[in-house]
């Protein structure tokens, strides 16, 4: 028998661990090393930029002792911390497996053994009944790593030779190694510190890959590897820094394409994929402000732009005559809606568009013109077209999934407009999505403008101020934050915690027009949006400041650092993983990657409206004398994208400058980069890790 909805209770309470009241545990204290900076007339004084000197044995015993520190501090909350690991992987099928994909005559998927961190990657001959040949173990490939991820993998046109790209670091700097699925045995050539970006050609054995800058890594230059592999012939040099440099295939498998992109352009270059040695053809040159993304059909392109379209649009264009001029409207611009991004097929073109927020799927038949739309339901869900590797398919593969519901993949027919689900993710226990409920509200920010939040709890939830929420954020890059699912979140809902999903500005939630008003001179409105956010919920009671925590993790860090400086006093705690917070610094050294690329995101600090803007919001130059809240801050040694001495900078001069008594944990992991541990339970643990610290500060209560 079902529970009332109205009676339903959050079903664990853990006991008060006694959290951070150890009077011995004092906190590290790096060593103020004064550094100037000046630019534009204007000094600035960095007590620790020391920290950047990677492998010093005084940076690594700092690193050590916050880590040790951290520990100390969480040493009581680790029973919770066990607890909710072992309630994470009990919810978790063991032994799962993705749905196979159908290519050139093969099933294609990869399944995990019950005990195994890793994937191992599988195919059937022709039918799902046959028998099963492994292609890579990626468990085995492991063994002896401390980090170990295979960032792409793709077999050979014909079946024969498996490719595919390993990082030992966690820095996304790749060795490319070959397998002949033949014999089973490894072949002794490989690419070194290189990127996992490749693509094969259709001639019976090239190879099209990427390599990035040795200093930046920076994917600027496309080579070439012959049949035999043993020549790397070079093909294009992308010198422009704003710019990188991609491959890919056309669905078609008519034309290879080098990508050319910065934040704001455009340019494609073809080569026919079939005789990749020829001379890479410009689709449509360069120009500034003009962003288009091409799909090959047959007689002609499809290209998704925003050419006299914010929102973008869709034109079409015959094969042999690409350039703009040539461009025919097929699908108009519309202020409500953004493009997200389009895929031809040879009977239909499918479109993903956005439209208040929540994401919409469109087919429209090629021939008649007809048009399809698939439809979702939950207040606030993610849908995406999946894995479609044939080019003549009838089947359409997406997936699904919302605050309460699984992910779930499924099959659409194109011709019958049937839909057929292929698999919802298993959780194991208890689960019913009917005790929890989701909604999607608005508040209005400083400037009257409606921001969106999505939440999810568990049904009976009373709106009194006392319920712990968990306020996450990011608000960049025109990433759109969409409402996913998670078995790690269940940890959290069963305890009475509200999740909330924040959808400012500098995201593409709501529209290109959402990401432009929360970038360079705008960027402030990232802020003031989910502060506007953290005090509607607190005015409509799902929280209070006692229980509202946040999170946010790298350039979602720097919403983090930011928010903290300018209303500390709207929370209890603060998770920021891997932070970009050194804005400034960072933006004015070109020899890190991805600086030159972001000008366009934030501004180039040589320019001097550039720089005092950034500076009058950067999280670390704008630490002060001031109460914060708790704070745990993770890093990686090997972060290739923010760079591990900005989180250690920052909880450095928090903790010298800061007059309260709350406490700022730093944790670096010494073996990972920017995406954390590289098996499947070591995420886990990394989830339990940071949720027992917020457990363990509500439980004090």
């Amino acid at each position: 028998m079902k529970r009332s909805p109205a009676t339903l209770k959050p079903v664990r309470k853990d006991r008060d661990t006694g959290l951070l009241k150890h009077p011995k545990i004092k906190p590290p204290a790096a060593e103020i090393r004064p550094h100037t900076l000046t630019a534009h007339n204007d000094t600035r004084t960095d007590n620790y930029f020391w920290l950047r000197e990677r492998g010093s044995e005084a940076v690594t015993a700092c690193l050590k002792a916050e880590n040790r520190y951290t520990d100390a501090v969480l040493r009581p909350a680790a029973h919770i911390k066990r607890t909710i690991f072992n309630e994470i992987k009990a919810r978790m099928k063991k032994d799962d497996s993705s749905v196979p994909v159908w290519k050139n005559g093969c099933y294609y998927y990869a399944r995990y053994e019950t005990r195994s961190q890793h994937p191992i990657y599988c195919r059937k001959q022709g039918s799902l009944k046959a028998r099963e040949k492994i292609l890579l173990d990626v468990n085995k490939l492991a063994r002896g790593h401390a980090y170990y991820d295979i960032m792409s993998l793709a077999v050979s046109p014909d079946g024969s030779i498996l490719a595919y790209a390993s990082d030992t670091e966690g820095r996304r700097v790749c060795t490319v190694s070959f397998k002949n699925l033949k014999t089973g045995k490894l072949l002794p050539e490989t690419i070194e510190k290189t990127t996992p970006n490749f693509v094969w050609a259709e001639d019976g054995g090239s190879l099209l890959y990427t390599r990035q800058d040795e200093t930046t890594l920076r994917y600027n230059r496309v080579f070439l590897l012959s049949p035999d592999r043993k020549t790397h012939t070079p093909v294009y040099e992308e010198k422009d820094p704003a710019f990188s440099v991609g491959v890919d295939k056309s669905l078609s498998r008519k034309y290879l394409y080098l990508s050319i992109h910065s934040s704001t352009s455009s340019e494609y270059r073809l080569i026919p994929a079939g005789q990749p040695r020829t001379e890479p053809v410009v689709f449509q040159p360069r120009t500034k402000k003009l962003e288009y993304y091409v799909s090959h059909g047959g007689d002609r392109f499809f290209v998704l732009t925003n050419h006299k379209a914010k929102n973008f649009r869709v034109m079409q264009t015959p094969e042999t005559a690409t350039g703009l001029k040539n461009w025919k409207q097929l699908i108009a611009h519309r202020p409500d809606t953004l493009i997200e991004s389009i895929s031809a097929f040879r009977d239909h073109l499918v479109i993903e568009e956005t439209r208040r927020g929540l994401t919409r799927i469109r087919i429209r038949n090629r021939a008649t013109g007809r048009e399809r739309q698939l439809r979702f339901n939950d207040p606030a869900y993610t849908a995406y077209v999946g894995d479609n590797p044939c080019y003549e398919t009838r089947l359409l593969r997406y997936g699904y999934q919302s605050l309460t519901t699984p992910a779930s993949v499924y099959d659409f027919d194109l011709k019958t407009g049937g839909h057929i689900l292929k698999k919802r993710q298993k959780v194991l226990g208890k689960f019913d999505p009917g005790d929890y409920r989701s909604e999607r509200i608005f508040a209005s920010a400083k400037d009257g403008v409606k921001i969106p939040v999505s939440l999810v709890y568990r049904k009976g939830l009373r709106r009194d101020g006392a319920n712990p929420l968990y306020l996450v954020g990011y608000g960049a890059y025109g990433i759109s934050s969409d409402p996913y699912f998670s078995v790690a979140r269940l940890s959290l809902l069963d305890r009475g915690f509200v999740f909330a999903i924040a959808h400012v500005r500098g995201g593409s939630d709501l529209g290109r027009k959402w990401y432009e008003s929360g970038k360079l001179l705008k960027k402030k409105n990232s802020f003031s949006d989910f502060i506007a956010l953290a005090e509607h919920l607190i005015k409509r009671k799902y929280t209070s400041p006692a229980h509202l925590y946040a999170n946010g993790g790298s350039a979602g860090g720097l919403l983090m650092g930011a928010v903290l400086n300018m209303r500390p006093d709207l929370f209890n705690a603060v998770v920021a993983d891997v932070p970009f917070v050194d804005i400034v610094t960072t933006m004015q050294d070109t020899s890190l990657p991805l600086t030159a690329g972001e000008y366009e995101e934030w501004g180039n600090p040589a320019d001097p409206k550039y720089y005092r803007y950034m500076k009058s919001y950067s999280p670390y130059d704008n630490v002060t004398a001031q109460d914060y809240p708790h704070l745990l801050i993770t890093a990686g040694l090997e972060d290739s994208q923010v760079q591990y001495w900005e989180p250690a900078k920052w909880a450095a001069k928090l903790r010298a400058l800061k007059t309260d008594g709350n406490f700022v944990l730093l944790k670096t992991d010494l073996n990972a980069g920017h995406g954390g541990r590289s098996g499947r339970f070591e995420a886990i643990e990394d989830a339990a890790f940071e949720f027992s610290f917020l457990l363990a500060l509500e439980n004090r209560r």
